[in-house]
């Protein structure tokens, strides 16, 4: 099974890659939260891999982060959703609120996202709801901190935006900034917009 991928971006599609690794071209399908973080054509990138065999085919899934993979993994494990519906749903909502709307069973928020039904929506939450143990975990970290102060989160976030970065690519720096400055209580607005700059510019 292939589980990681290292090396150049061959060809860039939403939803779609062909990776360059040792002159070797591999098609991995990403979900537009990975895709939004990615270079151009050229440009080195590194994948976590998810292998889906079946037997007329096998499929490579990319993701930048554990937390993507994780979730899609726990998503096809889910009856009824197969790896297309489950890269649609990490699509269509950013991780950290996918997994805040599982915890609070907010089917309205699931049935928001493209291609995702009432149906879905309520085995989502019902199959995964006790299922998500790392995720809570992250929840915890990111979205509990966050909620403390969540308009300042809010407005670094639309800072972020306003700048010009891509939605999904700012949700990642203020969350990675709001892990690196913990729950100090005097990380406010200036200094949570300045570390998750400092993200971006890795």
């Amino acid at each position: 099974m292939i589980a990681h991928l290292r090396g150049r971006i061959f060809e860039k599609h939403p939803n779609r890659l062909v990776v360059d690794v040792n002159g070797v071209g591999y098609e991995v399908f990403v979900p537009l939260s990975t895709f939004y973080g990615l270079g151009e054509p050229g440009a080195d990138l590194s994948l976590r891999i998810h292998t889906h065999v079946r037997e007329d085919a096998l499929t490579l899934y990319g993701f930048a982060t554990l937390l993507e993979q994780e979730l899609f993994e726990r998503l096809i494990s889910v009856s009824g959703i197969g790896p297309k519906v489950a890269l649609a749903v990490l699509s269509g909502i950013e991780p950290q609120e996918l997994l805040r709307a599982i915890e609070r069973a907010d089917l309205a928020r699931l049935t928001a996202i493209p291609g995702v039904g009432k149906k879905t929506s309520e085995r989502i939450v019902l199959e995964l709801k006790d299922r998500l143990p790392r995720a809570q975990a992250v929840v915890a970290a990111l979205g509990e901190t966050a909620s403390e102060t969540p308009v300042v989160r809010d407005d670094v976030l639309s800072a972020l935006v306003n700048l010009g970065y891509h939605r999904p690519l700012a949700e990642k720096a203020v969350d990675a900034a709001i892990r690196l400055l913990g729950q100090s209580p005097d990380a406010g607005f200036e200094r949570l917009l300045k570390t998750a700059l400092r993200e971006l510019a890795k």
